[in-house]
């Protein structure tokens, strides 16, 4: 894949404007905490907008990569020829040019979407396209306790931006042997694991070789997501829903989630992970974490 200049990521810094929380009886309290940046960022192709997300302005030529990827615009980061981040008034447009191919198949699916803090589905014209179809994943890929256990802890480790602000999403890849290869950050989840996908591919690392790992709960898009990356794992901090666990089960995709130090729960693709006691799932909202 070609690129055309400029090309080089957008940094956001997260803002010195100190939050000033009411407390009790109207006192103001300020701790200085940092707060994370967010911005309009507008996803096009050939010209034309095809979403719009609410997302921390940064890595966002991943993002563009990522969610193309990820939504089955391309199939592969080579069909994507050139890709400039354009920064607007208000926001940023990354703009990619995509094969008249490619552009045709777009034009089919009729989508036009704007949510806020990338919302995976909204613009979503029919319940048909919301639970698309999704490829069929390999084999192979086997993780034991200490990879889930250390891929999370390696994900907290890598988001800087969290630490300074307490308010981002993270996802990484993990892949054993090697430990985490890639981790990006944004404050919409969806955001975070599209900017991730995107740096694997335009790095030449396939997700297939490891898991992904994601600080949120999980929703049926982010399986869809996972699935499309072509990895076999997903790995989360927080909750899945019902149906995004039917949905892995449907693809193939080993879930984990409720990850608590040592502790996890596995909700699909068991066999994937070597030395697994049996792990009731229906003990799952016990402890859960909404994020």
């Amino acid at each position: 894949m070609t690129t055309n200049k400029p090309v080089s990521r957008v940094e956001s810094r997260p803002s010195n404007r100190p939050s000033r929380p009411v407390r009790a009886r109207q006192q103001m309290m300020d701790h200085g905490r940092k707060l994370p940046e967010e911005s309009p960022v507008a996803l096009s192709f050939n010209g034309a907008t095809e979403a719009v997300m609410m997302a921390t302005p940064r890595d966002l030529a991943d993002f563009g990569v990522g969610f193309a990827l990820s939504e089955g615009i391309v199939h592969h980061a080579r069909e994507i020829s050139s890709l400039e981040v354009v920064s607007l008034e208000g926001g940023r447009d990354v703009q990619m040019t995509i094969s008249a191919e490619r552009q045709q198949a777009l034009a089919a699916r009729r989508r036009k979407a704007m949510g806020p803090v990338g919302c995976g589905l909204c613009g979503i014209e029919s319940i048909e396209a919301a639970l698309r179809d999704l490829p069929e994943l390999g084999a192979g890929l086997k993780l034991d306790a200490a990879d889930i256990t250390a891929a999370v802890d390696a994900l907290g480790k890598s988001q800087p931006l969290r630490a300074e602000t307490g308010a981002m999403h993270g996802a990484g890849l993990w892949v054993p042997g090697r430990g985490l290869v890639h981790a990006r950050e944004d404050v919409g989840r969806h955001n975070a694991l599209d900017k991730l996908i995107g740096a694997c591919a335009r790095d030449g690392i396939n997700p297939a070789e490891g898991a992904l790992v994601i600080s949120s709960r999980v929703s049926v898009d982010l399986i869809q997501k996972a699935v499309a990356s072509g990895s076999q794992m997903l790995i989360a901090v927080s909750t899945p829903t019902e149906l995004a666990v039917s949905t892995a089960e449907r693809a193939g995709l080993t879930l984990v989630a409720l990850v608590r130090g040592d502790d996890y729960r596995i909700f699909s693709g068991r066999e994937r992970i070597s030395e697994a006691a049996a792990i009731d799932t229906k003990t799952a909202g016990k402890n859960a974490d909404v994020a």
